[in-house]
């Protein structure tokens, strides 16, 4: 199944390492991020899962709950995490969906057989309060990932949900943004009391209307 932007996130059960949970109902409200791991004891995935234990604050402020999945077994993660806590010098604090039926890796097309057969590439998705999916990223199983990135991209989804704005090319959260060309410069005016100025008809910034 090809899961693209705008499509509701297949809810599933699954068990965890810190039990059972309802997918959908485990975020609630909330944004969500799924995140896959090619298996457990790999040495890009133990980075990986400490530095998203680190950072978790970091979701917990912009309302993002974390949820992780290798298609090993609960009692192999639960063993793995106590590598992650010692080397990573952290606290695993979320929990990691064993998916060793690959029932959830086959639903969100984790697993690409080019790449292998077994284990699943390093998926990211993004989820909005409303279930839908709202990013998707692939990266090979060498690659890390960059959480750093995936924060600056949760600001940008949750800022543009909300606001008549786009990002430019590597804003951060603060900087200016761009208003989108639906909006007219009369609605403009009435929508961004800030101000904006307009490079070309198409191209106009306005100070980052949540700040």
């Amino acid at each position: 199944m090809t899961l693209r932007l705008g499509d509701e996130a297949p809810n599933f059960q699954a068990e965890t390492s810190e039990g059972s949970i309802d997918f959908h109902q485990y975020l609630g409200t909330s944004w969500g991020i799924l995140f896959s791991h090619p298996k457990d004891y790999t040495p890009v995935c133990t980075t990986e899962l400490g530095y998203v234990a680190k950072i978790k604050p970091e979701f917990e402020k912009r309302n993002v709950k974390v949820l992780a999945l290798s298609v090993d077994p609960v009692d192999s993660h639960k063993g793995w995490i106590s590598d992650i806590n010692e080397t990573q010098k952290t606290t695993v604090n979320y929990p990691i969906i064993a998916d060793s039926d690959k029932k959830v890796s086959n639903l969100y097309d984790m697993i690409h057989p080019n790449a292998s057969e077994t284990t699943t590439v390093r998926s990211v998705f993004v989820i909005g309060p409303d279930k839908k999916v709202k990013l998707t990223l692939t990266y090979p199983a060498s690659t890390g990932r960059n959480f750093d990135e995936l924060l600056r991209v949760i600001d940008s989804l949750q800022l543009t949900s909300v606001y008549s704005v786009a990002t430019p090319a590597n804003w951060k959260d603060g900087e200016d943004t761009i208003i989108v060309p639906s909006v007219s410069d009369e609605d403009a005016k009435k929508k961004f009391p800030k101000g904006f100025r307009t490079v070309k008809p198409y191209l106009r910034y306005t100070p980052q209307p949540n700040k």
